[in-house]
């Protein structure tokens, strides 16, 4: 790690990043990222919840490690956590995901629907809270021109919002023909898929000299790492250093995928 100390909130950055607060014996306490180092760390300090009250209270020491991008900030964080286990990140810790995406069929449209996760079940994707899926569902909705009404965001026994302004074709009330609008869906499943992707994504890196890079292999994460810009391509992949896996990370890389323009 290339963790930078600092005395004053100011010194801080306001690039993407995580940072860590230490206590007065060198504990660290807790761990964070975002896209504005300083701007995130200044709310920790200006915030009245009992959290933020703990953290001024307790932290005696802010440190820092630019990472260039938001998605590497949050693959990097969500490992840092389950490495260190900060006492004031347990809610991060402990997170269960309660949430998933499901394909259903309402008069032959596919539906995307959240529901709570059952044992029994496949999610698409799944989420910690019913806020994240419901926001992630409207984002991925618009972006693929689907349906509020048939994916379950909003209710009516018409037609759907976006169909007044044009935004939806209008499954809500039979017009578009269930082909076209199934493909839609199935554009996204395809993206939404990570099972057989491999995929060397390239990001913004710590500095205008070099560029991040996040490695999928067979819909499996190996890794991310920062190369020097101009690296030829088959070369990239020994810049990777090896993370591990798992649910958490594989929920972060899908909501990146579909966020990517079509």
């Amino acid at each position: 790690m290339f963790i930078k100390q600092v005395s004053q909130i100011s010194e801080l950055p306001t690039l993407p990043g995580v940072y860590f607060f230490y206590d007065r014996s060198g504990q660290l306490i807790y761990i964070g990222k975002s896209i504005n180092i300083q701007k995130r760390v200044q709310q920790h300090f200006s915030g009245k919840d009992r959290k933020s009250q703990k953290l001024q209270f307790f932290t005696k020491r802010i440190c820092y490690e630019g990472m260039g991008s938001e998605l590497i900030s949050l693959l990097y964080e969500s490992h840092l956590i389950k490495e260190y286990h900060p006492i004031y990140n347990r809610s991060q810790r402990r997170k269960i995901n309660q949430y998933g995406l499901f394909l259903h069929e309402r008069s032959g449209y596919k539906a995307l629907m959240i529901d709570k996760i059952k044992p029994e079940t496949n999610a698409i994707t799944v989420f910690s809270s019913l806020t994240e899926a419901k926001n992630t569902l409207f984002r991925i909705t618009g972006k693929h021109k689907l349906c509020q009404k048939i994916n379950g965001l909003y209710k009516t026994k018409n037609y759907c919002f976006q169909y007044q302004i044009k935004e939806c074709y209008g499954a809500c009330i039979s017009v578009e023909p269930v082909n076209s609008y199934n493909s839609r869906v199935e554009d996204f499943l395809k993206n939404a898929n990570l099972e057989k992707l491999t995929k060397l994504v390239e990001l913004q890196g710590r500095n205008d000299n070099e560029t991040g890079l996040v490695y999928i292999e067979n819909g499996a994460y190996k890794g991310f790492g920062f190369c020097p810009k101009g690296t030829p391509i088959d070369a990239r992949l020994s810049y990777i250093k090896a993370y591990d896996d798992n649910r958490d990370i594989q929920r972060i890389l899908q909501n990146y995928l579909q966020r990517l323009p079509l």
